[in-house]
């Protein structure tokens, strides 16, 4: 994740994707400067954001230079406190008809909890989420941190077949 325009150059000889992460969605210098960047940028809406702040957010990249932007629902924030977040999956369609983007879903932080996050796959596929991001950990108790919305490598498996089948129905592949 880049948190400072001045990390751009080192995270860049590292990694094969720039994640703008959902507290920094709106620093404009930050969104400008990873918009120069040749590697696709993933930008998380942030937990306050509407959908108009958050595709502004991604026409900053993109007016830059850098077309390969993926968009990220990774759940706002609510009333509710049953979870973590609120993961609105009517974000997913609804960007599909708004911009020519990839729409990535992320279910981990969007619930916060282990236990969600393959039904909150599925339903993310089911909508047509081009892709998820999901939190891993072989043990999750011991993880430091966030081991509680991740999955073990065992889940992530079954989630993933599940996720499969589900995109086969609809003539989608993952």
């Amino acid at each position: 994740e880049i948190m400072a325009k001045e990390q751009i150059d080192l995270v860049s000889r590292y990694a094969a994707v720039l994640q703008v992460g959902a507290r920094t969605m709106q620093t404009y210098p930050l969104l400008e400067a990873v918009g120069e960047s040749t590697l696709p940028v993933l930008l998380k809406r942030g937990p306050s954001a509407t959908m108009d702040e958050f595709l502004l957010a991604a026409e900053y990249i993109l007016k830059t230079g850098n077309n390969r932007v993926m968009l990220c629902e990774r759940g706002i924030r609510t009333f509710e406190d049953h979870t973590r977040f609120t993961l609105p999956l009517a974000s997913v369609p609804y960007l599909h008809q708004h911009t020519h983007l990839p729409v990535v879903v992320d279910p981990s932080h969007g619930t916060g909890k282990a236990s969600l996050v393959a039904t909150m796959a599925r339903a993310a596929v089911a909508a047509g989420a081009d892709g998820l991001l999901v939190e891993m950990h072989p043990n999750p108790d011991k993880a430091l941190s966030d081991g509680y919305q991740s999955l073990t490598p065992a889940g992530f498996r079954q989630m993933m077949a599940e996720c499969r089948k589900i995109a086969r129905v609809l003539g989608m592949h993952m």
